[in-house]
């Protein structure tokens, strides 16, 4: 039995000593489902959010050697995952040459035929007025409304400014509000 009760530093500590996959195990059960659910928000697809997340894991598992400590393990684990979404989603894009825009309204397509959905018409209204956002006010929004990241991780995870992002929210909100109004 891993003992998962143990506190970020001496994780990060365990995590440094090569090889140590019980460090590592832990680090995976207690920040997979989270991590699951950022990337989910973003690519939409169970089999391509799995594939996701392994490969944040791998770079995880290649990079903590290199992690300085400057922010929490938690917010340097889901920029991680943000840029690993964003460039499978880009990727994704070109290979089907189009363009971001169609390609997520491509995904949110289908999720309706996507057995792993649990969602309703409400969910898939939410996920098109998301998607008409633009892509910083997209991810804002997700991290804070789905996630419940608070402001100042939100800041060291987007390098962005407190103001910025309850500002940036703000008008995400409003825009959903309205774009639910009108369908």
């Amino acid at each position: 039995m891993i003992d998962t009760q143990i506190t970020e530093n001496q994780l990060l500590e365990d995590l440094k000593k090569k090889p140590n996959h019980s460090a590592f195990n832990i680090l995976v059960q207690q920040y997979q489902e989270r991590l699951y659910w950022h990337i989910r928000h973003m690519v939409k697809n169970h089999e391509d959010t799995d594939d996701v997340l392994q490969n944040v894991f791998i770079k995880v598992h290649r990079s903590i050697g290199n992690f300085k400590g400057d922010s929490k393990l938690y917010t340097w684990l889901y920029r991680i995952a943000t840029n690993e979404a964003l460039t499978f989603l880009n990727k994704r894009a070109k290979q089907y040459q189009i363009s971001s825009e169609a390609l997520q309204d491509r995904l949110i397509d289908s999720l309706e035929s996507d057995s792993y959905f649990e969602g309703d018409e409400i969910q898939l209204k939410l996920q098109r007025a998301i998607q008409s956002l633009p892509e910083k006010q997209q991810s804002v929004f997700r991290m804070k409304y789905f996630d419940d990241i608070t402001y100042e991780q939100l800041s060291e995870i987007t390098d962005t400014s407190v103001g910025a992002l309850k500002s940036s929210y703000h008008i995400a909100t409003k825009k959903i509000t309205e774009f639910l109004k009108n369908i």
